[in-house]
C-alpha cells in the first residue's frame, strides 16, 4: 500500500477510535462522579480541571512540535486517555479521580493538536487533511455517547473500562502514521505572536467562534431547550442534528481555494452566530429549533475545518506546528470561557439573552475573515 494512502487510513482510524473512546468518557465520567456521591458543583470543578489542563498543555505545544515528531503526541494522547479512563474505572477516590480528569485534558490537547498538525503535512491540501480528521472524529463523537449509554445502563464502571480499552487500541494507528520529522522553522523568523500575521489571525479567531459554539452547545443550549419544555429525548435529537450539520459543514469546504476558504470563514461565523442567537427564542418549537441548530452547525463545521487550513497556508510549512498549536489554544480558551460568560449573564438575565450575546460574539470574528477575503491572492 502506498505510504500516502496508508497514512490517510491510519489518520482516519486513529481519529475515529480516539473520539469514540473520548465520547464514552465524556458521558460516563460525570455520571460516574454523581453516582459516587460528588455534588453537581464538584463535578463542574472536575470538568473545569480537565479544560484548564487541556488549555495549558496547548500553550507549550508549538515549541514541543519543534523538538518531537507529531506522531508521538498522538501516541501519548491515546496512552493518557487509556490511563485516565482506567483510573476512573478502578477508583472514584478524590486523588485518582482528579488525576483522571487532568490526564484527559492533556490527552485532548495532545491528540487534537498532534493529529491535526500531522494531517496538514505532506502533499495533500491542508483543508483536505483537516477534513479527514474532523469527519472521522465527528463519527466517533456521535457513536461514543451512544455506546456509553448502552454500557452505562449496565455499569458505568464497565463503560469506563471499555473506553480505556478502546483508547489503548488507538495506539496501533498512531504507530502506523508516517514519521514526519519535528518542525524546523526557518532561521530569522520569529514565532512570537504568530497569531497576528495576516491569515493566521483569521484562522485563530475562527477557532474562537468554533470553540464558543461548541461550549454553548454542550452547556446552555440544552438548558434553554429544557426550560422551554422539550423532553430529554428531543433535546438529544436536536443536539445530534447540530453535530450532524457540523459534519456537513466540514465536508463542504474540501475543494475550495484560498479565497473560497476565507469567504467560508465569513459565512461560517455569521451562520454559527445567528443560529446560536436564535435558538434561545425558538427553543419551544422543536422544528424551528432544529432548523437554527442545523444552520449554526453548518457554520461551525466551516469554521472548524477552514480556519486551521487558512492559518497554516499563510505561513512557512515548517511553522505549521506552531500555528496549529496556537489556533488550538484560541479554540480551547473559547471553549472554556463561553459557558462561564453565559453563566454570568444567566445570573441576571434569561438564558435566551445569554445565547443572544454568545451568538453575537461568535459572529464578530467574521471581520478578520472578511478582511482576508478582500486581499489579493498571491500568484
Amino acid at each position: 500500500m502506498p505510504v500516502g494512502r496508508r497514512d490517510v487510513i491510519a489518520t482516519a482510524a486513529g481519529a475515529t477510535i480516539y473520539s469514540v473512546a473520548l465520547g464514552v468518557a465524556s458521558v460516563a465520567l460525570p455520571l460516574l462522579a454523581l453516582e459516587a456521591g460528588y455534588s453537581g458543583v464538584e463535578v463542574g470543578v472536575l470538568v473545569a480541571l480537565s479544560a484548564v489542563s487541556q488549555m495549558l498543555s496547548r500553550i507549550g505545544m508549538g515549541s514541543w512540535l519543534n523538538r518531537l515528531p507529531d506522531w508521538t503526541f498522538v501516541f501519548a494522547a491515546a496512552l493518557m486517555l487509556a490511563l485516565s479512563s482506567g483510573l476512573a474505572a478502578l477508583s472514584t477516590a478524590v486523588v485518582p479521580f482528579a488525576a483522571a480528569h487532568l490526564l484527559q485534558g492533556v490527552s485532548r490537547a495532545f491528540f487534537w493538536t498532534g493529529s491535526q498538525t500531522h494531517a496538514v503535512r505532506g502533499p495533500r491540501p491542508a483543508v483536505r487533511g483537516m477534513a479527514v480528521v474532523n469527519l472521522s472524529s465527528s463519527v466517533g463523537l456521535l457513536t461514543g455517547p451512544v455506546l456509553a449509554g448502552v454500557l452505562g445502563s449496565r455499569s458505568l464502571v464497565l463503560a469506563m473500562a471499555v473506553g480505556a480499552g478502546l483508547a489503548a487500541l488507538g495506539l496501533v494507528p498512531a504507530l502506523l502514521l508516517h514519521r514526519y520529522p519535528p518542525f524546523s522553522p526557518p532561521g530569522g523568523s520569529s514565532q512570537k505572536q504568530i497569531w497576528r500575521r495576516p491569515g493566521v489571525d483569521a484562522g485563530c479567531w475562527a477557532g474562537v467562534s468554533a470553540g464558543a459554539w461548541r461550549g454553548l452547545l454542550g452547556s446552555y443550549v440544552p438548558v434553554a431547550l429544557n426550560h422551554a419544555g422539550q423532553s430529554t429525548g428531543v433535546i438529544g435529537v436536536l443536539v445530534a442534528i447540530a453535530n450532524a450539520a457540523q459534519m456537513s459543514g466540514s465536508a463542504g469546504v474540501t475543494r475550495l481555494g484560498r479565497r473560497g476558504l476565507a469567504r467560508s470563514l465569513v459565512l461560517g461565523a455569521l451562520l454559527a452566530g445567528a443560529g446560536t442567537a436564535a435558538v434561545g427564542y425558538l427553543a419551544g418549537h422543536a422544528v424551528l429549533a432544529a432548523v437554527v441548530l442545523a444552520v449554526s452547525g453548518i457554520g461551525a463545521g466551516l469554521l472548524q475545518t477552514a480556519g486551521p487550513a487558512v492559518a497554516v497556508e499563510a505561513v512557512h510549512p515548517e511553522e505549521r506546528g506552531t500555528v496549529m498549536a496556537t489556533s488550538g489554544t484560541f479554540r480551547a480558551a473559547a471553549l472554556l470561557a463561553s459557558p462561564l460568560i453565559a453563566a454570568g449573564i444567566v445570573a441576571v438575565a434569561p438564558v435566551s439573552m445569554a445565547l443572544t450575546v454568545g451568538g453575537v460574539l461568535i459572529a464578530v470574528p467574521a471581520r478578520w475573515a472578511w478582511r482576508l477575503s478582500r486581499r489579493p491572492v498571491a500568484s
